[in-house]
């Protein structure tokens, strides 16, 4: 069992691999990472108004609905984070539970789907800044969809410049600020539950089952085709990234024991806050009809300050956008991370070049810069499109929960195939008879989840029919150019061994 750095350099060192990066990562720092990637208070203020706007408060319901479906998932890494305790998460656990390729397909969908998501969680100072002081909005007005967006994309690009110098700089400094950034958001969690519970205007029953909505709503409640769009724009897109506490394992202690127990910690306390958030905010928003609740102007900033009055509500925003910062800063040490592994392994374009960790700062310094780049690339190309939001946000989720599925696929295919249901003895977390139940319906639920997210849907991605099926198309590309790669760099270590 891996104990001490001695045992745990030499637990890496069974799977064939040195011990290159800094382990200075303990409990807290652990959970700190997979908390501040799905980071509350970045995701809801964000994408309150997305999911408000097509299905009025009902899309309340959609939060429980998809944290108990990501659960399953979790449980799932939990286990495989145990038995394989090294950095790249999805992409080492793919490529032990299946073979090269599966793991080449599952890092590469899911490299993409972090380099998106450093371009989305930056772009979420555009909800908050603005409302903080309308001198943040650089680029025309708050009035203008194409404004907005553009403002957005300048603003998400300074985050993510300063992101990139942060993450070059070592995981030593990078914990230290996540830790803090996680403390002062739990805080600021708690403090906002008790402010927004004391200026409550309804019960919770009025709030989210008895709705007086004059929204689009069916008898006072959303259709059930609302529903899954909202729990496609928001509760989808804020509950993923709990795998991050595994990408890390290299720089954790004992990480055996502590990223299984961190990756469920997250997504739990991040889960559960977000539902009481919701609710406590539904229940003290003076009106519920308010327009502005589902528009990128107003949403949960908008209520926050309605209830909380300006100076007081404008404070907390300050501490949203630290949330903010912090959040892109995880993210993007997750990307980093998973382009380390897979270069380490010899599949990616300048592989060798890309694992080179920096003797000073024990940092993959150009797979840093790259991620940054690769991130402001995506900003830069979206920067006509007026739901850059909704577009970049949604392929996020869509290839995420594409990696997740394919993960969760192979893990229940050993357990069908091995005698002890795919659980290595060496494992410190074991699902054990609950493996086959839990991994069949993790299934499901991913293959619910890739379904919802990218049906081509005027709410989510606009009236435009290339615009509705962006998803998939941008899918089958990123596919076919990671099936092209892998076989070129398979072909050429072949001629060269």
């Amino acid at each position: 069992m891996s104990e001490s750095p001695a045992s745990d350099n030499k637990d890496l060192a069974s799977f064939g691999y040195r011990q290159e990066l800094k382990r200075s990562m303990g409990s807290f720092s652990s959970f700190a990472a997979g908390f501040s990637y799905i980071s509350i208070l970045t995701g809801l203020f964000q994408m309150f108004h997305l999911g408000y706007g097509v299905a009025g408060p009902g899309f309340f319901w959609t939060w429980p609905f998809v944290l108990a479906g990501q659960l399953l998932v979790a449980l799932c890494f939990a286990e495989l984070a145990s038995r394989f305790p090294l950095s790249g998460g999805v992409y080492q656990w793919a490529k032990f539970t299946g073979n090269a390729f599966f793991g080449w397909m599952t890092g590469w969908i899911y490299l993409a789907c972090l380099i998106v998501t450093l371009a989305a969680v930056a772009m979420a100072l555009q909800v908050s800044l603005p409302q903080i002081s309308s001198s943040f909005q650089l680029i025309g007005n708050s009035n203008d969809a194409k404004s907005v967006a553009i403002n957005a994309i300048l603003l998400g690009s300074i985050l993510v410049v300063i992101s990139t110098i942060i993450n070059v700089r070592g995981i030593k400094l990078l914990a230290v600020i996540n830790n803090i950034g996680v403390f002062a958001e739990l805080v600021g969690i708690i403090v906002l539950l008790v402010l927004l519970f004391l200026k409550r205007v309804r019960s919770p029953v009025e709030a989210v089952v008895h709705i007086k909505y004059t929204g689009s709503t069916i008898n006072g409640f959303p259709s059930w085709k609302l529903l899954m769009a909202a729990s496609a724009l928001t509760a989808s897109y804020v509950l993923y990234g709990f795998d991050t506490a595994g990408t890390l394992a290299e720089e954790t202690h004992d990480p055996r024991k502590k990223a299984p127990r961190a990756i469920l910690q997250a997504l739990l306390a991040a889960g559960f806050a977000g539902l009481l958030v919701l609710l406590f905010a539904l229940m003290a928003v003076p009106d519920l009809a308010n327009p502005a609740l589902g528009n990128i102007s107003g949403g949960m900033p908008m209520l926050i300050k309605s209830v909380l009055g300006d100076t007081t509500g404008s404070l907390f925003l300050c501490i949203v956008i630290f949330a903010i910062s912090v959040c892109t800063f995880a993210v993007q040490s997750g990307a980093v991370r998973l382009m380390f592994a897979m270069g380490r392994d010899g599949y990616l374009p300048y592989s060798k070049s890309l694992s080179e960790v920096s003797s000073k700062t024990q940092t993959p310094v150009l797979a840093t810069l790259l991620c940054g780049l690769a991130a402001l690339i995506i900003l830069a190309t979206n920067i006509q499109f007026p739901k850059v939001f909704e577009l970049v946000t949604s392929i996020a989720v869509l290839w995420a929960n594409l990696a997740y599925w394919i993960v969760v696929a192979l893990q229940l295919k050993n357990r069908f195939i091995s005698a002890r249901s795919g659980v290595d003895m060496d494992a410190r977390f074991s699902l054990g008879k609950w493996g086959f139940p839990v991994n069949i319906l993790a299934l499901i639920w991913s293959s619910f989840m890739v379904i919802n997210v990218s049906w081509p849907r005027t709410e989510t991605y606009g009236s435009q029919w290339y615009h509705q099926y962006a998803a998939w198309m941008y899918t089958i590309v990123l596919i076919g150019i990671g099936v092209v790669i892998y076989y070129y760099k398979s072909n050429k270590r072949q001629r060269i061994s």
